[in-house]
């Protein structure tokens, strides 16, 4: 039973085949396992390639089962039609278009198996990306509302400055009254004179002057603080909703320009690998010596062949034949002086008859 089915992957005729050796018949069924396993491993491949894409065990196993029946279908039509010849150069010319296949299959497929044997590797060279993207979104959204937290903190410190200016200039106001009342300083005369009166004077209207400015800009800079929080937190909440679509940077797009970062021998590798189980098949049949079966099948095509051609050959003498045949009847009857006058009688009535329709039209338009 498996010998049967292994016979009939390798897409060779089971008439032909049962009347060859064992050794023959086992030949043929080593080429269809090989056939056979070839799809199973495409089957694998492309159904975890389609996984890791959309994350999904029905559409990946759908997809695999069609991409290996495609496989087993081109491997096994190659197979059976390329022909045992003389040169070997002739084998293998028949079998470059699934061998460039192979390589483009191979170079597909492999990628989502080496994502998979190195994903740890993978994950830290992601783990690094996302980190100096987050650094760097974080820098980019700063800068964006770097302008007025900038604005902000310079006109709260210019408001807190004129009020410490402010207040400098009431102190100022009051070490000075103080000394003219002790009588060190100004008049140096001890007591509350006119002079003492006027410098306290001086320092009562700064002192009030000094209360409405820090009512004023106090009342400012809570304004301004509290802008500053409102700007902070449209940062902090910028940065949170962009924070996803980085961590989310872990497609397959993504993990194959990680795998790209990584030493290329151990893929390139893996890569050979796939192209010698894609091409495995075809090697298998032009490695394959020419045996009793192709033997049979060549004498089978070139006695239809030959049939052909000389079906074809006396078809050609038939109309030959026929041509001279019919050229002869042909001269026979053009010498018959009957024929002649016959001939001769319908082509003058038939001139006379024209002459006369041609008149009358003449006429009519007259």
């Amino acid at each position: 039973m498996l010998k049967s089915f292994f016979i009939l992957c390798s897409g060779a005729d089971k008439t032909l085949i049962e009347g060859c050796s064992e050794g023959e018949q086992t030949k043929f069924v080593g080429i269809g396992a090989t056939v056979f396993f070839t799809a199973v491993m495409a089957f694998i491949a492309s159904a975890y390639a389609l996984f890791t894409v959309f994350d999904d065990m029905i559409p990946a196993v759908l997809f695999g089962i069609v991409w290996s029946l495609l496989i087993f279908n081109l491997d096994r039509f190659i197979v059976s039609t390329i022909r045992k010849r003389d040169h070997f150069s002739s084998e293998f010319l028949q079998a470059t278009p699934r061998i460039i296949l192979a390589i483009i299959i191979a170079i597909v497929i492999s990628k989502p198996l080496e994502i998979k044997i190195f994903e740890k590797e993978i994950n830290t060279v992601l783990l690094k990306e996302k980190n100096t993207m987050a650094l760097n979104n974080k820098k980019e959204v700063a800068n964006y509302f770097k302008t007025d937290l900038d604005k902000n903190k310079a006109e709260i410190a210019s408001l807190k400055a004129e009020i410490t200016k402010k207040e400098k200039e009431v102190n100022t106001l009051y070490e000075t009254y103080i000394t003219e009342a002790e009588g060190t300083k100004g008049t140096m005369k001890l007591g509350k004179g006119p002079v003492f009166k006027e410098k306290i004077a001086k320092h009562d209207l700064a002192k009030r002057e000094l209360d409405t400015l820090q009512k004023n800009n106090l009342a400012k800079i809570a304004e301004k603080e509290k802008s500053s929080k409102t700007l902070q937190a449209d940062l902090d909440k910028k940065v949170t909703e962009t924070q996803p679509i980085i961590d989310q940077f872990d497609g397959l797009m993504a993990r194959i320009n990680a795998l790209n970062k990584l030493p290329w021998l151990p893929s390139f590798f893996i890569m050979l690998l796939f192209l010698a189980i894609e091409t495995s098949p075809i090697i298998a049949k032009l490695l394959s010596p020419k045996g009793e079966y192709d033997y049979k099948l060549e004498d089978l095509e070139t006695a239809l062949k030959a049939t052909i051609e000389q079906n074809k050959h006396q078809r050609n003498l038939l109309v030959k034949t026929n041509a001279i045949m019919h050229d002869k009847v042909y001269d026979a009857i053009s010498e018959d002086k009957k024929l002649y006058d016959l001939q001769r009688k319908n082509a003058t009535d038939l001139l006379e008859l024209q002459s006369n329709t041609f008149v009358e039209k003449q006429k009519q338009t007259l």
